[in-house]
């Protein structure tokens, strides 16, 4: 018989072998088996219709090109509508849905593996390639049914998460084309009365171009004013002006302790005060807030493993001494990769030097934290970052308005923001003059100079969006998600491709030789401040580490 004969005999039986692989040789039978696998890999169901069951197969084929067309549908959709996308796939019914969705298809194509596997004959096939073929059978069962059960977890504790972070209720409104959000830091330390704000900062997103302007506002600010439908207005008429104590970090307190009948329907009146506070001092209407709790926010750090910085200058704080005692220390310009706790020191610290200097450490550990909170990293932490933010994060904003809030952000990821400073260096050297005496005629025109500068900028705001932004937390990634200007000065202050240069030279030992740790250490012991403040004057520099 010639080659020829033998090659279209073994054709026109091979759809026999197939069926019947005792009928075929050794080597048909390695080739049948290689390729049922590949068939529940690629096709699932394709197997069981040449080999096995064809009800089982025509059934998982059907859903496999329903998963197909379903998955391309949802991509053009997200290309074309993708506001409308991540609004779907942000709702609570949506999200469950999917997670029993992703449920059923691990537990289906489990079964599919395991009728190849008696599809396969495995005590047909050669003794060297049985221990190939079960490696091989558990490893794909694992990336393909092992994987769509861990996101049905991930996508079901998320659900709950975002369901214990968001409120319910009707989504906010624009005003005059934007969103306005206010962003607390919330600190409750031992020998503090009460719950307060330290880090307060206004992000305000223009709706069609998320082209952003952050307005920060030191924790000593005094005499925040409140606009006329305020119900703060009947204690305050003329704004929180009774002196030291009414510093705008404490309003929350005052509010929670003394004045929450003023706010009837609210679930947190210390976070309304707050708003109709910056409200009325910004002139803007602010009418969202995301509050962070600072010891929840060294647990996301933590369950982020970690964040890097890239330290410009020495910062004071309490922790291990070089000789392993407990103390006042500094860290050195550097690179540092903090965990939650170093990175909240970092943050708060303002020894021996300024709160403007702490705004601006405080923006660049949260613009790390976005930088670097990669799908990566929420895929292997999602469950520790997802514990972690139901402790972190308390807001006003409706889950319903998650999705739109989702698609700002990606437009916001890619821009730079405006930012302004209620203090030193964008109103004056002083910073703390300015914080106890505001001018706000002066605060509220360069507000409004920040919104003409951007609108002339982008041509009243028709921006295109930017790149895919990872997995964020709605809203909260428009306010962190966006990059650290080259300065600190108010929009205009330098062109775009000039960043800014620092003339002050770096502070050096009395000698003039670079500064150490254990000489900051011995000055402070000894006093000397003088020594100690030069030392941390530039401590605001920070950039993130991507």
């Amino acid at each position: 018989m010639s080659d020829s004969t033998i090659s279209y005999h073994r054709f026109a039986t091979e759809p026999e072998v197939i069926r019947s692989p005792q009928r075929g040789s050794e080597t048909d039978r390695t080739r049948r088996a290689l390729m049922l696998l590949a068939l529940t890999l690629f096709i699932p169901g394709a197997a069981q219709i040449a080999a096995g069951s064809k009800k089982l197969g025509r059934a998982a084929l059907a859903v496999t090109i329903g998963c197909w067309f379903s998955a391309l549908l949802l991509g053009l959709l997200f290309l074309t509508m993708r506001g409308v996308v991540l609004s779907l796939l942000t709702q609570p019914f949506m999200l469950w849905l999917s997670a029993v969705v992703l449920g059923a298809l691990a537990l289906g194509w489990l079964i599919l593996w395991l009728d190849t596997f008696r599809l396969l004959h495995f005590t047909s096939l050669a003794q060297g390639l049985k221990p190939i073929v079960a490696v091989v059978l558990v490893v794909l069962i694992t990336v393909t049914s092992g994987a769509l059960g861990y996101g049905a977890k991930l996508v079901n504790e998320g659900r709950a998460a975002l369901d214990g972070i968001f409120a319910s209720g009707p989504g906010i409104d624009a005003v005059d084309g934007r969103y306005n959000f206010l962003l607390m830091g919330a600190d409750a330390g031992e020998g503090r009365e009460g719950l307060r704000p330290d880090s307060i900062h206004v992000v305000s997103v223009n709706e069609d171009s998320a082209e952003t302007i952050i307005f920060s506002i030191p924790r000593n600010f005094q005499n925040a004013q409140f606009n006329e439908d305020s119900p703060l207005n009947e204690v305050y008429p003329t704004g929180y002006d009774c002196g030291d104590e009414c510093i705008i970090n404490f309003l929350y307190t005052d509010v929670m302790n003394n004045h929450q009948d003023l706010y009837p329907e609210a679930e947190d009146p210390g976070a309304e005060a707050m708003m109709d506070a910056v409200s009325g001092s910004l002139n803007l209407e602010v009418s969202g807030y995301v509050m962070v709790d600072m010891d929840g926010f060294e647990q996301l750090i933590d369950a982020m493993g970690g964040v890097s910085v890239d330290s410009g200058g020495w910062v004071p704080y309490r922790g291990p001494m070089p000789d392993g005692s407990w103390g006042d220390n500094w860290w050195a310009p550097g690179v540092y990769e903090f965990s939650g706790q170093e990175a909240l020191a970092y943050a708060r610290s303002r020894t021996f030097s300024s709160d403007y200097n702490r705004i601006q450490r405080q923006q660049c550990i949260q613009q790390a934290m976005m930088s670097q909170f990669n799908p990566q990293t929420l895929l292997s932490r999602f469950s520790e970052i997802m514990q972690a933010g139901g402790n972190v994060v308390e807001t006003n904003l409706p889950q319903s308005q998650l999705g739109s809030f989702l698609d700002l952000a990606v437009d916001a990821q890619g821009q730079t923001p405006q930012r302004l400073v209620l203090g030193a260096p964008d109103f004056g050297a002083s910073g703390d003059l300015f914080s106890t005496y505001p001018d706000f005629e002066q605060i509220q025109q360069r507000v409004d100079e920040l919104i003409a500068n951007e609108e002339h900028q982008n041509g009243g705001g028709l921006f295109g969006s930017a790149g895919f932004l990872p997995a964020q937390s709605g809203t909260l990634g428009v306010m962190l998600a966006t990059p650290a200007p080259a300065t600190g000065q108010a929009a205009g202050a330098v062109e775009d491709d000039e960043p800014s240069i620092d003339p002050t030279p770096p502070p050096t030992q009395p000698d003039g030789s670079e500064l150490t740790r254990e000489y900051l250490i011995d000055a402070q012991r000894n006093g000397q401040t003088g020594v100690l403040e030069e030392a941390a004057s530039s401590n605001y520099r920070c950039d993130p580490v991507n």
